[in-house]
């Protein structure tokens, strides 16, 4: 059994003052590692607009499968920042903490009382990591499908003959909530050995860009601008392109010479002599592809698979969403009707659900120090938000 980074963050207090998925991805994946992470939603929206985004299949809750994605293992406190008592309950929480996560249009945090300036004077050790959509001097929000259209990846993404197409996850925000993660870890490495505080800025446009890979190197290295591809690879084939059998699809994933000559005696096909290397099967992938699916089309789907893994031939089965997840428990969450994925499935922590709003307001205002009277004042004047906790 390997060894488990459960509890490697014990101790370690974070304020997340994100919403959507960037930031609240970061949050669950140190939460997962052990770290407390509380939750500070807006009183004014009534919390991570995620809790209103529900499927047309789902009942009416604060709760729905799109917050269940990001927000396991937290505290949830609800604050009006725009009132000074709503920040003075910020700056309560963030004398405790370890770690703030932020994601704020540029110029909102320093209204709210939220800034990196404002928060590292509360605690002299304290990481302060901010996401914005372009960068601290653009006060344009940033959103998922905008940045993947102007980032490249819309314009790659469909079918040669197809129009532009969206990813199907927010693939942007996933890779800038990696990028969160990476700089809080690096972070707490570097106070650990010199005691010293971080204020960290980053990017949804950034991420994006850093993340184009191969097709951004390619413009960057050979001056050629990629173009939609569908499934196929620019530089490999066959690479990445659905090929049919009797009962579904399969992907293959051909990376070499050898695998491709394993392939053809796996489907008997007798290849042209330039697709011996890879540079020649790039250049003809039009025929190639259609002598494959060819070959394919006569085999049921689990038996050509079977043939190709046993002469180690990169291949997969075409599934759905259900299917895969059929089979994915090490990275699945449950609680009740609740359930979500993992950020950190090499971590084995038993989470608390994903919580209601503002259902932990009080405890956590009390646990920072604010004494009984001072608390009161502020649920009255509604600068905090005071939801009991609910059963799960």
């Amino acid at each position: 059994m390997s060894d488990s980074l459960t509890d490697v963050l014990a101790g370690v207090r974070v304020v997340e003052l994100a919403g959507v998925l960037a930031g609240p991805t970061a949050g669950q994946f140190l939460a997962e590692l052990g770290a407390e992470v509380i939750k500070v939603e807006n009183a004014r929206t009534r919390g991570d607009v995620t809790r209103t985004w529900r499927l047309p299949s789902e009942p009416e809750t604060d709760r729905p499968a799109y917050f269940c994605a990001a927000n396991w293992g937290k505290r949830s406190v609800a604050l009006d920042l725009s009132r000074e008592a709503g920040r003075e309950a910020l700056a309560a929480l963030v004398r405790t903490a370890d770690v703030v996560l932020s994601a704020y249009k540029p110029g909102d945090a320093e209204r709210l009382g939220a800034d990196a300036r404002t928060l590292r004077q509360l605690r002299e050790r304290i990481i302060v990591v901010e996401l914005s959509g372009y960068g601290p001097e653009v006060s344009r929000a940033g959103y998922d499908a905008v940045i993947q259209a102007e980032a490249g990846f819309t314009h790659l993404n469909g079918e040669p003959d197809g129009p532009p197409t969206k990813l199907p996850v927010a693939l942007m925000d996933l890779l800038a909530a990696h990028q969160i993660k990476e700089a809080v870890l690096a972070a707490l490495f570097r106070r650990e050995r010199t005691g010293t505080s971080a204020h960290l800025t980053l990017s949804l446009l950034d991420a994006a860009l850093s993340a184009l890979a191969n097709q951004g190197t390619a413009w960057l290295v050979a001056g050629h601008d990629p173009e939609r591809m569908g499934s196929a690879h620019p530089q490999i084939a066959p690479y990445g392109t659905p090929f049919p059998t009797r009962d579904g699809d399969v992907v293959l994933a051909v990376g070499t010479d050898r695998q491709f000559a394993a392939l053809c005696e796996v489907l008997g096909v007798d290849p042209a002599p330039e697709w011996s290397r890879n540079p020649g099967r790039v250049r003809d992938r039009d025929r190639l592809d259609a002598r494959l699916a060819e070959a394919t089309a006569g085999w049921e789907r689990e038996a050509l698979l079977a043939a190709l893994h046993a002469r180690a031939v990169p291949a997969g089965a075409v599934r759905r969403v259900s299917e895969a997840l059929a089979e994915a428990e090490r990275v699945v969450l449950r609680s009740g009707d609740l359930a979500g994925l993992r950020q950190a499935p090499f971590a084995s922590a038993s989470l608390r659900p994903p919580p209601r709003y503002a259902e932990h307001s009080i405890a956590l205002l009390r646990e920072a120090g604010v004494a009984p009277g001072t608390l009161a004042a502020w649920v009255r004047e509604g600068a905090v938000v005071d939801l009991p906790s609910r059963d799960a």
